[in-house]
This record gives structure tokens, C-alpha cells and sequence, in this order.
């Protein structure tokens, strides 16, 4: 169970070892065994009614492929009663993003429901689901991989599942921006130098450099970002001046 400022998650899948397994690695074993997020994985199958405990079935009118029928998905979902909202996985959904993660985070509760085979019936769309949600125009076998990569992006946003809570802070698009460059032991690589303001010791200097150094990359790599954000702050066009960056073009 989750502590009262924790992340309560269920993913409904045809997998649920597979989902399962991944949850209790890394970050998110620990942040499950820690009591900071609970996350419950369900088979979908439980409310199949033959002996092959089927779930999907030929589409009407023809056509390639299977989809994953309406009885046995209203039913698992009615059986094991996940928190809402209810978030399919699906190609015509809401791009995810840090927003979107940040939202979730902050609602505590969510459910993910993992399609297959050539879709959902348009019914669970319709009537069962609260919303949709895509990752992006690329086409995966099924919604697992998809349903992983949103469970982990919105359990690092939970206090103390990383340990040192100013860590999501720092990351990349969470000020829509990238993030800066990490450097390591050694100083010095095969000829190549930690910069000399990351071992100044001044740690205004060094929190105005990685300033300038994601405002840098977000602009060279990024520009959409750059321009989702409104470009820059006449603070910002200072920090990248005291370090001798190329200032945006007006």
C-alpha cells in the first residue's frame, strides 16, 4: 500500500508478468517496496468465459488481424474495479509528455489499459475508458511498452521515490528546457577536461552555467521547445553572455 503522499497505478495487459516484472526493478522496485507507489498489474484474461480464456476476436467487415473484444475488457475491468481516471493506450490518444506526467502525479490515482492486436473494440473506446493517450506515430505490438515508460515517468515525480527529490527538478523538459551536461571522475579523459567551472568550488557559478548550457542545447537541438517556451528571458540572454555562448538570434 501506498503512504499517504504515494502513487497508486493499475495496468490492465494480457502480459501481466511481463509489466509486473519490470515494476520490481530499478527505481520503481524500490519506490513499490518503500510503500511510495503501489502498483497493481491485472490479467485481463480473468474475465474471459471460455476455456481458452480468449480476448479478442475477427473484426466485422474483415480486414488483417484481431481485436481485442468488449465482454472480457468491460468485465476485468468491472472485476478488479482500477482507479480512474481509466487511460488507454492508443495511437489517437493525447501525446504524453512532463505535463502530463506532472498531472497524473499530482491526481495520485490512474489506471492504464494496454490494447493489442489491431486495436480495441470501439466500445471500450466509447464506453468504458475516461481518455486516451499515445506516446507517438510509431506502432508497437501492444500498449505495455507504452504503459512502462508512463508508469516510470510519473513514479519519478513522487517525493522520495528518488531519493533526492531536487533531482526531477533538474531533469530534462521539466522547465522546458533540456538538461545540462554531467561530467565525472576523472578530471581529465584521454585528453579531454571536466570544464574548470564545475570544479570551482562556486556553486552560483556553476548553477548559471548549467543554466546557460541547457538553454544551449535546448536551442540547438530543440528549437521547438525553445519556442513552446517563448524564447528567451532577458535574464537568460545574460547568463549565456558571462559564458561566452552565441546569444539567440533576435
Amino acid at each position: 500500500m501506498t503512504d499517504a503522499g504515494g502513487l497508486r497505478v493499475d495496468v490492465l495487459t494480457i502480459f501481466p508478468e511481463a509489466v509486473d516484472t519490470y515494476c520490481e526493478t530499478s527505481i520503481l522496485g524500490r519506490a513499490r517496496r518503500d510503500g511510495h507507489i503501489d502498483i497493481r498489474v491485472h490479467d485481463l484474461r480473468a474475465a474471459a468465459r471460455d476455456p481458452h480464456r480468449s480476448v479478442d476476436d475477427a473484426p466485422f467487415g474483415g480486414g488483417a488481424g484481431m481485436v481485442l473484444a468488449p465482454e472480457p475488457v468491460f468485465g476485468a475491468v468491472e472485476l478488479f474495479d482500477p482507479p480512474r481516471p481509466l487511460l488507454l493506450l492508443s495511437p489517437g490518444g493525447r501525446r504524453f509528455d512532463q505535463t502530463m506526467a506532472a498531472e497524473l502525479a499530482e491526481a495520485g490515482r490512474f489506471s492504464l489499459l494496454c490494447g493489442r492486436y489491431e486495436g480495441v473494440d470501439q466500445r471500450i473506446a466509447d464506453h468504458l475508458v475516461d481518455g486516451e493517450v499515445s506516446l507517438g506515430d510509431f506502432v508497437l505490438a501492444g500498449g505495455e511498452l507504452g504503459a512502462l515508460v508512463i508508469v516510470e515517468a510519473v513514479g519519478r515525480l513522487v517525493p522520495g521515490v528518488l531519493g533526492n527529490d531536487e533531482s526531477s527538478g533538474d531533469e530534462s523538459f521539466t522547465a522546458g528546457l533540456l538538461e545540462y551536461p554531467h561530467y565525472t571522475r576523472p578530471a581529465s579523459f584521454r585528453g579531454w577536461d571536466v570544464p574548470e567551472v564545475l570544479r570551482s568550488g562556486d556553486h552560483g557559478r556553476i548553477a548559471r552555467w548549467r543554466l546557460a548550457q541547457s538553454l544551449r542545447r535546448t536551442m540547438e537541438c530543440r528549437p521547438d521547445l525553445m519556442e513552446a517556451r517563448g524564447g528567451f528571458s532577458e535574464a537568460e540572454c545574460k547568463v549565456m553572455a558571462e559564458f561566452e555562448l552565441a546569444p539567440p538570434k533576435a
